[in-house]
C-alpha cells in the first residue's frame, strides 16, 4: 500500500508541477469567471469553485508532505554519507535530525562560537579564495591559470603568457 501511494504521489507531484497543469488551472478559473453572468453569480456558482479548490488543496497537502518527507530523507542520507566519507569530519553529526530542539540549539551555539576562532576565520578565508579561483577558472575555461591565484603565486608568472 505504501509503495502504491508513494508511486502515485510521486507521479502526481511531478505532473502538478508542470506549466501545463498551471495553465490548465488558470484556464479553469478564467472559464469559471466568464460563466458568472450566465449563472447570475449565484451562490451555487461560487460554491463550485470554492469546493473544487478546497478539495484539491486538501489532497495536495498530503501529496506535497509525502514528497517533502522523501526528499528530506534522501538529502539527509546524502549528507550523512558525505560526513562519513570526508576525512576529518566528525561522525557524531550523522543523524542530527533526530536530536531535540534544545540539543540542536546548543550545537548551533557551539558552531557560532567556533566561527569566531581566529584559525577558523583564516581557514574560511582560504576556502573562499579557493572557491573564487575555481569560479574564475570555470568562467574563463582556463584549467591551469584559473587554479593559481595570480597575485600570490610566483608560478603564475612563469606560466601566464600575458606576463612574458
Amino acid at each position: 500500500m505504501k509503495d502504491i501511494f508513494r508511486s502515485i504521489a510521486s507521479h502526481i507531484s511531478v505532473w502538478t508541477g508542470t506549466a501545463t497543469v498551471f495553465l490548465g488551472a488558470i484556464f479553469i478559473v478564467v472559464i469559471w469567471g466568464f460563466t458568472g453572468p450566465y449563472f447570475g453569480f449565484s451562490d451555487t456558482w461560487q460554491l463550485v469553485i470554492n469546493t473544487g479548490t478546497t478539495i484539491i488543496t486538501f489532497l495536495m497537502v498530503f501529496l506535497i508532505q509525502n514528497t517533502q518527507n522523501r526528499d528530506g530523507k534522501a538529502v539527509q542520507i546524502k549528507l550523512d554519507e558525505l560526513i562519513r566519507a570526508t576525512k576529518g569530519a566528525r561522525n557524531k553529526y550523522v543523524g542530527l535530525e533526530d536530536l531535540s530542539d534544545a540539543d540542536l540549539s546548543e550545537l548551533d551555539k557551539e558552531f557560532k562560537l567556533l566561527t569566531q576562532n581566529p584559525s577558523t576565520i583564516h581557514a574560511m578565508k582560504k576556502l573562499h579564495e579557493k572557491i573564487a579561483d575555481e569560479n574564475a577558472r570555470r568562467r574563463t575555461g582556463n584549467t591551469v591559470l584559473g587554479l593559481l591565484h595570480h597575485a600570490e603565486s610566483p608560478v603564475a608568472e612563469t606560466i601566464d603568457p600575458a606576463k612574458k
